[in-house]
């Protein structure tokens, strides 16, 4: 499944459909090109789980925690040198835990994510416009991104 969005706005929109649906240990990997919306649509799940403070990636101090209806761990792995690193974080705490969690460059600890999670990959189309595929892994992902591509479908 992919959507084309063709605004920050629109990013954000589809982030938040997306956080209003996860639940407590909910991991969802992100994976694109510098700047192609992978905080942006972060913002939007953070609205979806009704977090109020501002999101900003986190790429100096590798993890925010936010607090909403479900808490959420926003990791950024683009500073990470290698992959060994994540386990001096303390991954477990964040990737089988009871808040949901969101990375940023996540393709780096891919053997490291849950059986069950939510992939999404950011092409660049042009200056506004991207398409973010869905990889789910896992019938509740599955699902999740069912509901998400329909509820798209049904507000354009």
């Amino acid at each position: 499944m992919e959507i084309i969005t063709n605004s920050p706005e629109e990013t954000r929109k589809l982030g938040e459909e997306i956080g209003q649906r996860l639940e407590e240990g909910d991991v969802v990997s992100l994976t694109g090109e510098l700047g192609s919306g992978k905080t942006c649509l972060t913002q939007g799940i953070g609205i979806g789980l009704g977090i109020t403070e501002v999101i900003r990636s986190p790429s100096f101090i590798i993890v925010n925690q936010h607090h909403g209806r479900v808490p959420l761990y926003h990791i950024d792995l683009y500073r990470l040198e290698d992959s060994s690193q994540i386990y001096e974080l303390g991954y477990e705490e964040y990737l089988y835990g009871k808040s949901a969690c969101v990375i940023e460059w996540g393709e780096r600890i891919e053997p490291l994510l849950p059986p069950e999670h939510l992939s999404l990959s950011f092409t660049w189309l042009d200056e506004t416009r991207r398409k973010i595929q869905f990889f789910p892994s896992g019938n509740r992902f599955q699902d999740l991104a069912d509901a998400v591509s329909q509820s798209c479908r049904l507000a354009r």
